[in-house]
């Protein structure tokens, strides 16, 4: 399938299960570009960003799992 906006993106695969929440994973996003895209020099926003990051690790885990077990529903099976 085509691309689309990332929001879209994400609303469909709330919609499939795939991720909890699109407006977490929009969240999560957003710290990520800002933790990526800009130098935090103030030690106190550099800590709130790390401590916020640290917060999402389950929903990273969580979808890496929900996505892996989407992959193998739809995975051909491949004999040895």
């Amino acid at each position: 399938e085509k691309p689309g906006a990332a929001m879209d993106n994400l609303d469909r695969a709330e919609r499939l299960g795939w991720i909890e929440s699109a407006e977490t994973w929009l969240e999560i996003r957003k710290l990520r570009n800002q933790m990526v895209h800009e130098y935090i020099e103030d030690l106190a926003i550099l800590t709130s960003a790390l401590q916020a990051g640290h917060a999402y690790v389950s929903v990273l885990i969580d979808t890496a799992k929900r996505l892996t077990t989407q992959i193998d529903k739809l995975a051909p099976k491949v004999s040895p």
